[in-house]
């Protein structure tokens, strides 16, 4: 049964692909509404629940009501059904109800609804741009997706079952004390409206101190993680002093803004300890003065004093649930700045896999500038041919990478288009578009993962045949074998660390070329490939990449100008715009821009035509 309860909620399942929505409350609704079945039968359940206790209450002045008027010898005899009838309710109803309110939360809601919102979000979020994941913290954004999927459950859980306890408790609590004598109302009435004003006094406060101190722990959450991700650099320049002021500042803040929300939380308990204290006096007070007057029995004295200590006990109980929720709203308010974003890049709603026949590529008349003012590519035109080889070269800053990044995709044109074999790339999947182009940087961070999990992310399916060639041809099996992780797993079991830390550059940047060998895409980017392969490295290697570039359309940069200098054609750029092309020799005789930068180098491996 418990597995069943476990089962109602599907982790996986998607609410579609369209941006979660910014409103606090429509972004509640938008993943609620995917277990309203559920939290209906939790409200259900609730409410019978509540009114089983309730009604416990009320057996209990009755009792004493029914033993005061019947002679003891009389006593089970006279009111056995009804004896019977409570005692089903409390051994029998009540567990039943309770058990099945808690199987609905503690087994569907608490583990389901959170890793679903969890994994929904991680699912949206992933997808961004690139741009979205440079303007923050990779640790922030991950704190955010994991405190909004458990502050949206609990938050929506506990207003379940806050309302049918307040409803029901104070309403049925007032029906009881009418009936008994309708002065016993008015204690109840008076503390049920200084109750409401505390709360609408100090809930909204602690909405928001509460989505400050979220934000200030995803910042410190942030400064942490970055720390630790950059931890080669903390201890290659030795500011341990300097480290250490930078997070204790988010540390402090954190600290300011919490103790700013627990101020708040330490006064409304205060006020309402206070305040019920008055409940108490006066509701027994009246009901004993009332009793000595003969205006109520005994049994009604019972019933509103266990009544009101009950709702005493309650009302503590639930202030701190409803500031509880309104922390938790303000966790997911914090959590919602971060997830319910636009994609700066979207596949269009008509979008086609891209089809590679030929593998021509044209950049025409395109623009793009990060945003900034000035100009990073004005302008540009440029046809790639099918199979045709090219290097860029240029200065650094000359729209190098830039113009390899929108090919990919990464972000959008600002005018202009690029083709693909007459294909807009604006019009077809992102996911296609870079299945067919394989793409080795200079910056090779790897996954932390195993070796061969790294190497199937050029292609899942591929055979170890497959993979072992790969690996030969980068010349990666000379260590690999080798490689020991921490927990023993050796060779291709051997996990890299966090961004391939535990290889040195070379060794990565081959396991790189591997997977874009495995990958065998029909387009080749190659951006600064072998840059951090030492020369005897480049030189072992370089029959493989002419093996890997047979075939392909290649886009090749190289600020070691030997490494690209017998390519079919140069385009040399210049801020953002092409000033020279040709092939090594032509430029050279050219003496312009090109010439200038051969002059600077010594040359290298590659013979020059």
């Amino acid at each position: 049964m418990v597995r069943w309860f476990e089962s109602l909620v599907d982790i996986f399942a998607q609410p579609g692909e369209g941006m979660p929505p910014r409103g606090v409350w429509r972004f509640y609704w938008h993943y609620l509404r995917q277990v309203r079945g559920i939290l209906l039968w939790a409200c259900v359940l609730g409410f019978f629940g509540a009114l089983v206790e309730v009604a416990l209450f009320e057996f209990l002045g009755r009792l004493i009501d029914l033993a005061g008027n019947t002679p003891p010898a009389d006593f089970f005899r006279a009111h056995g059904r009804e004896l019977a009838w409570m005692a089903f309710v409390a051994l029998v109803a009540r567990p039943v109800l309770f058990v099945l309110h808690d199987l609905l939360v503690n087994q569907s809601l608490v583990p389901g609804l959170t890793a679903r919102i969890r994994w929904q979000q991680h699912h949206y979020v992933v997808r961004q741009s690139l741009s979205f994941f440079q303007n923050d913290y990779a640790g922030r954004i991950a704190n955010r997706i994991m405190q909004t999927g458990a502050a949206l459950r609990q938050s929506a859980v506990q207003v379940v079952d806050a309302i049918w306890h307040v409803l029901i408790y104070t309403g049925s609590a007032l029906v009881l004390f009418a009936e008994a004598d309708p002065w016993l109302m008015l204690p109840l009435a008076l503390w049920l409206v200084g109750y409401v004003a505390l709360l609408a006094y100090f809930v909204p406060r602690t909405k928001q101190r509460s989505w400050l101190a979220s934000q200030a722990r995803s910042r410190f959450m942030g400064r942490v993680v970055d720390g630790y991700t950059n931890i080669a650099t903390l201890k290659l320049f030795p500011h341990d002093g300097r480290e250490d002021a930078y997070v204790a500042e988010a540390v402090a803040d954190n600290a300011a803004k919490v103790r700013a929300m627990t101020r708040l939380t330490t006064a409304m308990d205060f006020s309402i300890t206070a305040l019920n204290g008055v409940l108490i006096a006066s509701t027994c007070g009246l009901a004993l003065w009332l009793w000595s007057r003969s205006a109520i029995t005994l049994g009604a004295v019972a019933l509103s004093t266990g009544l009101v200590i009950r709702i005493n006990n309650m009302s503590g109980w639930i202030m701190w649930v409803v500031n509880g929720i309104f922390e938790d709203i303000g966790t997911v308010q914090d959590g919602m700045e971060t997830v319910a974003k636009p994609r700066a890049v979207q596949d269009h709603a008509d979008a086609q896999p891209l089809q590679v026949t030929r593998g021509e590529v044209r950049f025409e008349d395109i623009h793009f500038h990060y945003g900034k003012q000035g100009g990073v590519i004005a302008g540009l035109d440029l046809v790639v041919g099918p199979g045709e080889k090219i290097g860029l070269v240029g200065p650094s800053g000359a729209g190098k990478s830039t113009l390899v990044n929108v090919l990919l995709r990464l972000y959008d044109l600002e005018g202009g288009r690029i083709l693909i074999d007459g294909q807009d790339i604006a019009a077809v999947t992102q996911e296609s578009l870079r299945g067919r182009i394989g793409v080795v940087t200079q910056d090779t961070s790897l996954l932390h993962r195993s070796i061969r999990d790294n190497l199937l992310y050029g292609r899942p399916d591929a055979s170890d045949a497959q993979l072992q060639a790969a690996v030969r041809s980068a010349r990666a099996d000379g260590f690999i074998p080798d490689l020991v992780d921490g927990e023993g797993r050796t060779g291709y079991d051997a996990t890299v660390g966090e961004r391939g830390v535990k290889l040195s550059g070379g060794q990565r940047q081959r396991i790189a070329i591997a997977r874009v060998l495995l990958k065998d895409a029909p387009i080749l980017v190659l951006d600064e490939a072998t840059s951090a392969l030492d020369s005897e490295v480049e030189a072992a290697i370089q029959d493989s990449l002419d093996t890997l570039m047979r075939g392909k359309t290649v886009i090749a940069i190289a600020h070691r100008l030997s490494t690209i200098a017998r390519m079919d054609r140069l385009v040399v750029m210049d801020q953002g715009r092409i000033v020279e092309t040709g092939t090594h020799a032509e430029l050279v005789a050219r003496d312009g821009l090109y010439a200038r930068l051969w002059a600077r180098q010594t040359g290298g491996f590659v013979g020059a035509a």
